[in-house]
């Protein structure tokens, strides 16, 4: 009987063994295939199609985060103030890794073709209540705006970016708006990299009264001299970024953005008298990238 409990014992052991193995093994082989997948999820394909543009169907490459920012509390403003910025892009699977300014506006690369892209931008622009800051005091609230547009994205070598937005108000305004960047991206090491380069932003008349005009009424209640902002040249910038890839989903990132106010919007009293034309923002940010595939 002593013989048989110890070779019955001996069964059990090895019999336990042998599930934990397959246990481990089975863990091993679904983890491996979870994170070989390559597509996060499949789309039916759209019901119709745009004219004059490539089909969606295909996989497509999803950037989201979310990054903050030390910015000034309103544009014009000499005081800065901490908010939260989200990142979204899309382009198509498998074209040029992907570079994305701080400045660029939440978009969508329908037309990926080689070292160029082009497709619909969004850009969400807070409201400007003048009961929380003193220097607005007066001069009335300014909504949120919602600029609607497109973007066309060129790199003539691969080192440097050439962008370009133009985007019309809805809101708070209803102006146009239109910006124009090139960066030049240097890796420095594996998975970190630099880049920097000039900014330039033009906006209607339209786009720039809401926030440096001053009207009869608003000079009454605020005490600025009336002042009848019109559009042009609105800034000139510079920005510099450093960025570091963790893994091909992952990546980090810091900034730093300067903007000289020019024009109307630089000499409007409300900047002039009680604000500053010189524009910094810090920020950080980070973003997960993944693929999604329509049919």
């Amino acid at each position: 009987m002593k013989h048989i409990d110890e070779a019955a014992l001996r069964l059990t052991v090895k019999a336990r063994r042998t599930t934990a193995c397959l246990a481990a093994l089975g863990a091993t082989m679904a983890s491996a295939q979870s994170a070989s997948a390559q597509t996060a999820f499949t789309l039916p394909a759209p019901p119709f199609e745009l004219p004059m543009l490539p089909s969606p169907s295909g996989s497509w490459t999803v950037m989201v985060g979310i990054g903050g920012e030390y910015t000034p509390d309103f544009v014009g403003s000499k005081n800065s103030k901490f908010r939260p910025i989200p990142i979204f892009t899309i382009r198509r699977a498998g074209s040029i890794d992907q570079f994305r300014g701080p400045r660029d506006s939440a978009s969508i690369a329908l037309l990926d073709v080689g070292n160029f892209r082009a497709g619909p931008a969004f850009k969400y622009v807070s409201s400007r209540k003048s009961d929380k800051y003193a220097e607005l005091t007066g001069l009335g609230n300014v909504d949120a705006a919602y600029e609607l547009g497109g973007f066309v994205e060129y790199y003539p070598v691969d080192w440097l970016r050439l962008r370009s937005e133009l985007r019309q108000g809805v809101g708070g305004h209803t102006g146009t708006v239109a910006d124009v960047s090139a960066d030049v991206i240097v890796p420095l090491i594996q998975r970190l990299t630099i880049s920097a380069g000039p900014r330039f932003t033009w906006k209607s008349t339209k786009a720039t009264a809401p926030y440096f005009g001053v009207d009869a009424a608003q000079a009454l209640a605020s005490g600025l001299p009336m002042y009848d902002a019109r559009g042009g040249a609105h800034s000139v910038g510079f920005g510099s970024q450093i960025s570091y890839r963790i893994n091909p989903q992952w990546e980090v990132h810091a900034y730093v953005e300067y903007e000289k106010l020019l024009g109307d919007a630089a000499d409007s009293p409300l900047v002039k008298l009680r604000g500053s034309s010189n524009q910094t923002t810090v920020g950080v940010g980070a973003s997960y990238s993944f693929d999604f595939r329509i049919r």
